[in-house]
Protein backbone atom coordinates (compact mmCIF):
# COMPACT_ATOMS: atom_id res chain seq x y z
CA UNK A 1 0.00 0.00 0.00
CA UNK A 2 1.36 3.42 -0.93
CA UNK A 3 2.02 5.96 1.76
CA UNK A 4 1.05 9.59 1.34
CA UNK A 5 4.22 11.61 0.53
CA UNK A 6 3.42 14.32 3.06
CA UNK A 7 3.49 11.72 5.86
CA UNK A 8 6.70 9.95 4.79
CA UNK A 9 10.01 11.36 5.89
CA UNK A 10 13.04 10.03 4.03
CA UNK A 11 16.25 9.80 6.05
CA UNK A 12 19.88 8.91 5.38
CA UNK A 13 21.31 6.07 7.46
CA UNK A 14 24.44 4.97 5.59
CA UNK A 15 27.28 6.62 3.66
CA UNK A 16 30.01 5.20 1.44
CA UNK A 17 32.64 6.73 -0.84
CA UNK A 18 35.78 6.16 -2.80
CA UNK A 19 37.37 9.36 -4.12
CA UNK A 20 40.64 10.98 -5.19
CA UNK A 21 40.98 12.06 -1.55
CA UNK A 22 40.44 8.73 0.18
CA UNK A 23 39.23 5.16 -0.04
CA UNK A 24 36.33 5.62 2.38
CA UNK A 25 34.13 8.25 3.99
CA UNK A 26 36.38 9.00 6.95
CA UNK A 27 39.51 9.55 4.86
CA UNK A 28 37.65 11.65 2.30
CA UNK A 29 35.98 13.79 4.95
CA UNK A 30 39.24 14.46 6.79
CA UNK A 31 40.92 15.47 3.53
CA UNK A 32 38.03 17.81 2.66
CA UNK A 33 38.31 19.55 6.01
CA UNK A 34 42.06 19.97 5.48
CA UNK A 35 41.48 21.41 2.02
CA UNK A 36 43.62 18.80 0.29
CA UNK A 37 43.71 18.19 -3.45
CA UNK A 38 43.32 14.88 -5.25
CA UNK A 39 44.28 16.36 -8.63
CA UNK A 40 47.53 15.45 -10.40
CA UNK A 41 49.06 15.17 -13.85
CA UNK A 42 48.02 11.87 -15.44
CA UNK A 43 51.39 10.62 -16.63
CA UNK A 44 51.39 6.91 -15.77
CA UNK A 45 49.05 5.53 -18.45
CA UNK A 46 50.29 4.22 -21.84
CA UNK A 47 48.06 6.71 -23.68
CA UNK A 48 49.54 9.71 -21.89
CA UNK A 49 52.62 9.45 -24.11
CA UNK A 50 50.46 10.41 -27.10
CA UNK A 51 48.74 13.41 -25.49
CA UNK A 52 49.78 16.76 -24.09
CA UNK A 53 49.89 16.86 -20.26
CA UNK A 54 46.42 16.43 -18.82
CA UNK A 55 45.07 16.68 -15.28
CA UNK A 56 42.76 14.32 -13.41
CA UNK A 57 41.67 13.09 -10.01
CA UNK A 58 42.29 9.34 -9.75
CA UNK A 59 40.86 7.52 -6.77
CA UNK A 60 43.25 7.28 -3.85
CA UNK A 61 42.71 3.56 -3.22
CA UNK A 62 42.20 1.02 -6.00
CA UNK A 63 39.02 -1.06 -5.58
CA UNK A 64 40.51 -4.52 -6.22
CA UNK A 65 41.25 -5.52 -2.61
CA UNK A 66 37.60 -5.42 -1.61
CA UNK A 67 36.28 -7.35 -4.61
CA UNK A 68 36.22 -11.05 -5.34
CA UNK A 69 37.68 -12.56 -8.52
CA UNK A 70 34.36 -12.65 -10.38
CA UNK A 71 33.59 -9.00 -9.57
CA UNK A 72 36.99 -7.92 -10.85
CA UNK A 73 36.43 -9.81 -14.11
CA UNK A 74 32.79 -8.97 -14.78
CA UNK A 75 32.33 -5.46 -13.40
CA UNK A 76 33.50 -2.34 -15.20
CA UNK A 77 35.67 0.13 -13.35
CA UNK A 78 32.71 2.40 -12.60
CA UNK A 79 30.77 -0.62 -11.25
CA UNK A 80 33.73 -1.63 -9.10
CA UNK A 81 33.82 1.86 -7.62
CA UNK A 82 30.06 1.75 -6.98
CA UNK A 83 30.19 -1.65 -5.28
CA UNK A 84 33.10 -0.49 -3.11
CA UNK A 85 31.18 2.58 -1.93
CA UNK A 86 27.90 0.66 -1.57
CA UNK A 87 29.52 -1.97 0.65
CA UNK A 88 30.69 0.77 3.00
CA UNK A 89 27.28 2.48 3.01
CA UNK A 90 25.43 -0.80 3.64
CA UNK A 91 27.73 -1.62 6.56
CA UNK A 92 27.57 1.96 7.88
CA UNK A 93 23.78 1.68 7.95
CA UNK A 94 24.06 -1.41 10.16
CA UNK A 95 22.57 -3.66 7.50
CA UNK A 96 25.33 -6.29 7.31
CA UNK A 97 23.67 -9.48 8.47
CA UNK A 98 20.43 -7.66 9.24
CA UNK A 99 17.08 -9.29 8.57
CA UNK A 100 15.85 -7.23 5.64
CA UNK A 101 13.29 -8.36 3.07
CA UNK A 102 14.86 -8.10 -0.40
CA UNK A 103 11.38 -7.25 -1.69
CA UNK A 104 11.54 -3.97 0.24
CA UNK A 105 15.00 -2.93 -1.04
CA UNK A 106 15.64 -0.96 -4.24
CA UNK A 107 18.72 0.45 -5.94
CA UNK A 108 19.05 3.81 -7.72
CA UNK A 109 22.62 4.31 -8.93
CA UNK A 110 23.54 6.45 -11.92
CA UNK A 111 26.49 7.46 -14.07
CA UNK A 112 26.81 10.03 -16.81
CA UNK A 113 28.77 7.86 -19.25
CA UNK A 114 28.24 4.21 -18.37
CA UNK A 115 31.80 2.95 -18.83
CA UNK A 116 33.81 4.27 -21.78
CA UNK A 117 36.74 1.97 -20.97
CA UNK A 118 34.72 -1.19 -21.64
CA UNK A 119 33.36 0.12 -24.95
CA UNK A 120 36.73 1.26 -26.30
CA UNK A 121 38.59 -1.85 -25.11
CA UNK A 122 36.02 -4.04 -26.88
CA UNK A 123 36.32 -1.97 -30.07
CA UNK A 124 40.11 -2.20 -30.02
CA UNK A 125 39.93 -5.98 -29.58
CA UNK A 126 37.55 -6.22 -32.53
CA UNK A 127 39.82 -4.15 -34.80
CA UNK A 128 43.09 -5.79 -33.82
CA UNK A 129 42.15 -9.44 -33.19
CA UNK A 130 38.76 -10.02 -34.80
CA UNK A 131 35.20 -10.46 -33.61
CA UNK A 132 35.85 -13.80 -31.86
CA UNK A 133 38.23 -12.06 -29.43
CA UNK A 134 35.83 -9.38 -28.21
CA UNK A 135 35.43 -9.83 -24.43
CA UNK A 136 32.01 -11.45 -23.79
CA UNK A 137 31.15 -8.96 -21.02
CA UNK A 138 31.77 -5.86 -23.19
CA UNK A 139 28.09 -4.93 -23.49
CA UNK A 140 27.09 -5.66 -19.85
CA UNK A 141 30.16 -3.80 -18.60
CA UNK A 142 29.43 -0.73 -20.74
CA UNK A 143 25.68 -0.46 -20.06
CA UNK A 144 24.47 2.64 -18.26
CA UNK A 145 22.69 0.48 -15.68
CA UNK A 146 25.68 -1.83 -15.13
CA UNK A 147 26.84 -0.19 -11.91
CA UNK A 148 23.33 -0.14 -10.46
CA UNK A 149 22.87 -3.81 -11.35
CA UNK A 150 26.17 -4.67 -9.67
CA UNK A 151 25.05 -2.95 -6.47
CA UNK A 152 21.68 -4.71 -6.62
CA UNK A 153 23.45 -8.07 -6.82
CA UNK A 154 25.46 -7.17 -3.73
CA UNK A 155 22.48 -6.14 -1.56
CA UNK A 156 19.96 -8.60 -3.06
CA UNK A 157 17.58 -5.79 -4.06
CA UNK A 158 14.32 -7.09 -5.60
CA UNK A 159 12.15 -3.94 -5.84
CA UNK A 160 13.96 -2.64 -8.90
CA UNK A 161 17.19 -1.24 -10.33
CA UNK A 162 16.81 2.40 -11.36
CA UNK A 163 19.27 4.40 -13.45
CA UNK A 164 18.65 7.96 -14.60
CA UNK A 165 21.34 9.29 -16.94
CA UNK A 166 21.27 13.05 -16.35
CA UNK A 167 24.86 14.01 -17.18
CA UNK A 168 26.57 15.68 -14.21
CA UNK A 169 23.38 15.68 -12.13
CA UNK A 170 22.97 11.88 -12.43
CA UNK A 171 24.03 11.08 -8.87
CA UNK A 172 21.78 13.79 -7.46
CA UNK A 173 18.89 12.55 -9.60
CA UNK A 174 19.44 9.05 -8.18
CA UNK A 175 18.82 10.39 -4.67
CA UNK A 176 15.66 12.11 -5.91
CA UNK A 177 14.52 8.79 -7.37
CA UNK A 178 15.15 7.11 -4.01
CA UNK A 179 12.95 9.67 -2.27
CA UNK A 180 10.16 9.00 -4.74
CA UNK A 181 10.37 5.21 -4.30
CA UNK A 182 10.19 5.50 -0.52
CA UNK A 183 7.44 8.11 -0.43
CA UNK A 184 5.38 6.04 -2.86
CA UNK A 185 5.65 3.09 -0.50
CA UNK A 186 7.47 0.88 -3.01
CA UNK A 187 10.55 0.38 -0.83
CA UNK A 188 11.67 0.75 2.77
CA UNK A 189 15.36 0.98 1.84
CA UNK A 190 17.00 2.40 -1.29
CA UNK A 191 20.73 2.19 -1.97
CA UNK A 192 21.34 5.27 -4.11
CA UNK A 193 24.06 7.47 -5.54
CA UNK A 194 26.45 7.91 -8.42
CA UNK A 195 29.65 6.53 -9.87
CA UNK A 196 32.00 7.46 -12.68
CA UNK A 197 35.32 6.39 -14.23
CA UNK A 198 35.81 9.01 -16.98
CA UNK A 199 39.62 9.25 -17.10
CA UNK A 200 39.88 7.82 -20.60
CA UNK A 201 41.75 9.61 -23.41
CA UNK A 202 38.63 9.89 -25.55
CA UNK A 203 36.69 11.61 -22.77
CA UNK A 204 39.59 13.86 -21.85
CA UNK A 205 40.18 14.77 -25.51
CA UNK A 206 36.50 15.62 -25.99
CA UNK A 207 36.37 17.92 -22.96
CA UNK A 208 39.65 19.48 -24.07
CA UNK A 209 38.24 20.13 -27.55
CA UNK A 210 35.33 21.94 -25.89
CA UNK A 211 37.91 24.08 -24.05
CA UNK A 212 36.29 23.03 -20.80
CA UNK A 213 39.41 21.73 -19.03
CA UNK A 214 41.92 23.67 -16.98
CA UNK A 215 45.36 23.92 -18.57
CA UNK A 216 47.13 24.68 -15.30
CA UNK A 217 49.31 21.56 -15.61
CA UNK A 218 52.28 23.25 -13.93
CA UNK A 219 50.33 23.42 -10.66
CA UNK A 220 47.74 20.60 -10.57
CA UNK A 221 46.55 21.19 -7.02
CA UNK A 222 45.65 24.78 -7.93
CA UNK A 223 43.86 23.95 -11.19
CA UNK A 224 40.27 23.52 -10.02
CA UNK A 225 39.20 26.87 -8.55
CA UNK A 226 35.42 27.36 -8.46
CA UNK A 227 34.18 30.96 -8.32
CA UNK A 228 37.74 32.29 -8.33
CA UNK A 229 38.46 35.15 -10.74
CA UNK A 230 41.39 33.22 -12.24
CA UNK A 231 39.55 29.97 -12.96
CA UNK A 232 40.20 28.55 -16.42
CA UNK A 233 38.19 25.33 -16.56
CA UNK A 234 37.34 22.09 -14.81
CA UNK A 235 39.39 19.02 -13.91
CA UNK A 236 37.87 15.57 -14.38
CA UNK A 237 37.95 13.02 -11.59
CA UNK A 238 36.68 9.54 -10.82
CA UNK A 239 34.93 8.09 -7.82
CA UNK A 240 31.66 6.96 -6.30
CA UNK A 241 29.31 8.13 -3.58
CA UNK A 242 26.55 5.82 -2.33
CA UNK A 243 23.94 6.47 0.38
CA UNK A 244 21.40 4.29 2.15
CA UNK A 245 18.03 6.03 2.40
CA UNK A 246 15.04 4.74 4.36
CA UNK A 247 11.63 5.82 5.49
CA UNK A 248 12.01 7.36 8.92
CA UNK A 249 9.56 4.82 10.35
CA UNK A 250 11.62 1.89 9.08
CA UNK A 251 14.90 3.40 10.28
CA UNK A 252 13.55 4.06 13.77
CA UNK A 253 11.94 0.64 14.06
CA UNK A 254 15.28 -1.04 13.51
CA UNK A 255 17.16 1.45 15.70
CA UNK A 256 19.30 2.89 12.91
CA UNK A 257 21.45 5.98 13.33
CA UNK A 258 19.99 8.84 11.27
CA UNK A 259 22.41 11.34 9.72
CA UNK A 260 19.86 13.68 8.18
CA UNK A 261 16.52 13.97 6.44
CA UNK A 262 16.35 14.48 2.68
CA UNK A 263 13.43 16.84 2.98
CA UNK A 264 13.12 18.56 -0.39
CA UNK A 265 13.72 17.83 -4.07
CA UNK A 266 13.57 20.18 -7.05
CA UNK A 267 14.02 19.04 -10.66
CA UNK A 268 13.91 21.29 -13.74
CA UNK A 269 15.45 21.59 -17.19
CA UNK A 270 16.80 24.61 -19.06
CA UNK A 271 15.93 23.73 -22.67
CA UNK A 272 18.62 26.28 -23.52
CA UNK A 273 21.79 24.59 -24.87
CA UNK A 274 23.37 21.13 -25.00
CA UNK A 275 26.50 22.03 -23.01
CA UNK A 276 26.11 25.62 -21.77
CA UNK A 277 23.92 26.49 -18.78
CA UNK A 278 21.31 29.20 -19.07
CA UNK A 279 23.43 32.28 -18.24
CA UNK A 280 20.56 33.65 -16.16
CA UNK A 281 20.47 30.43 -14.07
CA UNK A 282 16.69 30.36 -14.45
CA UNK A 283 16.22 26.57 -14.44
CA UNK A 284 18.62 26.07 -11.56
CA UNK A 285 16.84 28.81 -9.61
CA UNK A 286 13.49 27.10 -10.08
CA UNK A 287 14.96 23.78 -8.91
CA UNK A 288 16.32 25.27 -5.69
CA UNK A 289 13.06 27.07 -5.00
CA UNK A 290 11.12 23.85 -5.58
CA UNK A 291 13.30 22.00 -3.06
CA UNK A 292 12.76 24.76 -0.50
CA UNK A 293 9.01 24.72 -1.09
CA UNK A 294 8.69 20.96 -0.78
CA UNK A 295 10.60 21.02 2.52
CA UNK A 296 8.60 24.00 3.82
CA UNK A 297 11.80 26.01 4.33
CA UNK A 298 12.40 29.71 3.72
CA UNK A 299 15.67 30.88 2.08
CA UNK A 300 16.73 32.55 5.35
CA UNK A 301 16.78 29.18 7.12
CA UNK A 302 19.47 27.69 4.84
CA UNK A 303 22.82 27.62 6.63
CA UNK A 304 24.97 26.78 3.62
CA UNK A 305 24.82 25.93 -0.03
CA UNK A 306 26.95 23.12 -1.52
CA UNK A 307 27.50 24.35 -5.05
CA UNK A 308 27.79 22.59 -8.36
CA UNK A 309 30.89 24.78 -8.75
CA UNK A 310 32.66 23.25 -11.74
CA UNK A 311 35.31 25.98 -12.12
CA UNK A 312 34.17 26.90 -15.63
CA UNK A 313 33.60 30.54 -16.47
CA UNK A 314 29.95 30.31 -17.64
CA UNK A 315 28.89 27.60 -15.18
CA UNK A 316 30.04 29.38 -12.04
CA UNK A 317 28.64 32.70 -13.21
CA UNK A 318 25.21 31.17 -13.87
CA UNK A 319 25.20 29.44 -10.51
CA UNK A 320 26.17 32.64 -8.71
CA UNK A 321 23.11 34.24 -10.26
CA UNK A 322 20.97 31.37 -8.97
CA UNK A 323 22.26 31.90 -5.44
CA UNK A 324 21.57 35.64 -5.62
CA UNK A 325 18.10 35.15 -7.12
CA UNK A 326 17.05 32.59 -4.50
CA UNK A 327 18.70 34.01 -1.41
CA UNK A 328 18.91 37.72 -2.22
CA UNK A 329 21.71 40.13 -3.01
CA UNK A 330 22.87 40.33 0.59
CA UNK A 331 25.32 38.00 2.31
CA UNK A 332 23.17 34.90 1.74
CA UNK A 333 24.19 31.41 2.86
CA UNK A 334 27.81 30.29 3.00
CA UNK A 335 28.85 28.58 -0.23
CA UNK A 336 31.29 25.69 -0.60
CA UNK A 337 32.49 24.05 -3.81
CA UNK A 338 34.20 20.70 -3.33
CA UNK A 339 35.22 19.99 -6.92
CA UNK A 340 38.12 22.27 -6.04
CA UNK A 341 39.57 19.22 -4.26
CA UNK A 342 38.11 16.13 -5.95
CA UNK A 343 37.84 17.38 -9.51
CA UNK A 344 34.58 16.91 -11.38
CA UNK A 345 33.46 13.30 -11.03
CA UNK A 346 30.53 13.81 -13.42
CA UNK A 347 27.70 11.40 -12.52
CA UNK A 348 29.21 10.72 -9.09
CA UNK A 349 29.64 14.37 -8.14
CA UNK A 350 26.15 15.11 -6.84
CA UNK A 351 26.11 12.05 -4.60
CA UNK A 352 29.63 12.65 -3.28
CA UNK A 353 28.82 16.26 -2.53
CA UNK A 354 25.52 15.25 -0.90
CA UNK A 355 27.50 13.02 1.44
CA UNK A 356 29.76 15.95 2.31
CA UNK A 357 26.68 18.14 2.85
CA UNK A 358 25.21 15.58 5.25
CA UNK A 359 28.50 15.25 7.14
CA UNK A 360 28.71 19.04 7.41
CA UNK A 361 25.31 19.10 9.09
CA UNK A 362 26.18 16.06 11.21
CA UNK A 363 29.51 17.45 12.47
CA UNK A 364 28.73 21.16 12.24
CA UNK A 365 31.66 21.89 9.90
CA UNK A 366 31.57 23.07 6.28
CA UNK A 367 34.74 22.22 4.28
CA UNK A 368 36.51 25.13 2.58
CA UNK A 369 36.69 25.77 -1.14
CA UNK A 370 40.27 25.18 -2.18
CA UNK A 371 42.07 27.66 -4.45
CA UNK A 372 39.60 30.46 -3.83
CA UNK A 373 41.77 33.59 -3.71
CA UNK A 374 40.02 36.40 -5.54
CA UNK A 375 36.29 36.83 -6.03
CA UNK A 376 35.21 37.28 -9.63
CA UNK A 377 33.57 40.66 -10.15
CA UNK A 378 30.41 38.90 -11.35
CA UNK A 379 30.28 36.44 -8.44
CA UNK A 380 28.97 38.05 -5.25
CA UNK A 381 29.00 35.04 -2.92
CA UNK A 382 30.11 34.24 0.62
CA UNK A 383 32.55 31.47 -0.34
CA UNK A 384 33.93 29.36 2.51
CA UNK A 385 37.71 29.28 2.04
CA UNK A 386 40.94 29.03 3.98
CA UNK A 387 39.45 26.96 6.79
CA UNK A 388 36.23 25.08 7.57
CA UNK A 389 33.19 27.06 8.70
CA UNK A 390 31.73 26.06 12.05
CA UNK A 391 27.94 25.99 12.04
CA UNK A 392 26.06 27.38 14.97
CA UNK A 393 23.05 26.30 17.00
CA UNK A 394 20.00 25.91 14.80
CA UNK A 395 21.97 25.93 11.55
CA UNK A 396 20.72 22.55 10.44
CA UNK A 397 19.55 23.03 6.85
CA UNK A 398 21.60 22.91 3.65
CA UNK A 399 21.00 22.84 -0.10
CA UNK A 400 22.97 20.74 -2.59
CA UNK A 401 22.62 21.89 -6.18
CA UNK A 402 23.66 20.10 -9.39
CA UNK A 403 23.30 20.77 -13.08
CA UNK A 404 24.73 19.19 -16.20
CA UNK A 405 24.93 18.92 -19.97
CA UNK A 406 21.52 18.98 -21.61
CA UNK A 407 20.20 21.50 -19.10
CA UNK A 408 19.42 19.09 -16.25
CA UNK A 409 18.98 20.72 -12.82
CA UNK A 410 18.50 18.86 -9.54
CA UNK A 411 18.47 20.50 -6.10
CA UNK A 412 18.23 18.66 -2.78
CA UNK A 413 17.52 20.04 0.69
CA UNK A 414 18.92 18.24 3.74
CA UNK A 415 17.92 18.82 7.36
CA UNK A 416 19.48 17.45 10.55
CA UNK A 417 19.38 18.02 14.29
CA UNK A 418 20.71 21.23 15.86
CA UNK A 419 24.06 21.86 17.53
CA UNK A 420 25.52 24.39 19.93
CA UNK A 421 28.10 26.97 18.89
CA UNK A 422 28.41 30.36 17.25
CA UNK A 423 27.28 30.78 13.68
CA UNK A 424 29.96 31.61 11.17
CA UNK A 425 32.92 30.67 13.38
CA UNK A 426 35.98 29.49 11.43
CA UNK A 427 38.13 26.66 12.78
CA UNK A 428 41.90 26.82 12.95
CA UNK A 429 42.40 24.27 10.18
CA UNK A 430 44.39 25.93 7.41
CA UNK A 431 42.44 24.48 4.51
CA UNK A 432 43.90 24.75 1.01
Amino acid sequence: MSTSPEHTKVVVTGLGTTTPLGGDVAATWDALLRGESGVRVLDDEPWTEEMPPVLGGRIKVEPGAGLDHQQRRRFSRSAQLAVTAAAEAWSDAGLDGASVSPHRVAVAVSAALGDMNAIINGWEALKERGWRRVPPMTVPMSMGNGSAAAVALMVDARVGVHTSVNACSSGTQALATAVELIRRGDADIVVAGGTEAPLHPLVLASFSAMRALSTRVDDPAAASRPFDADRDGMVLGEGSGILVLESERHARERGARIYAELAGVGITSDAYHMVQPDPEGAGSTLAVRAALKEAGVSPEEVAFYNANGTSTLPGDAAEAKTVRDVFGDGRGPAVTALKSMTGHTLGAAGALESIATILSLHHGLVPPTRNFERLDDGVALDVVHGSPLKLGDGQNIAVKNSFGFGGHNVALLFRSGTRSGRAGERTESSGG
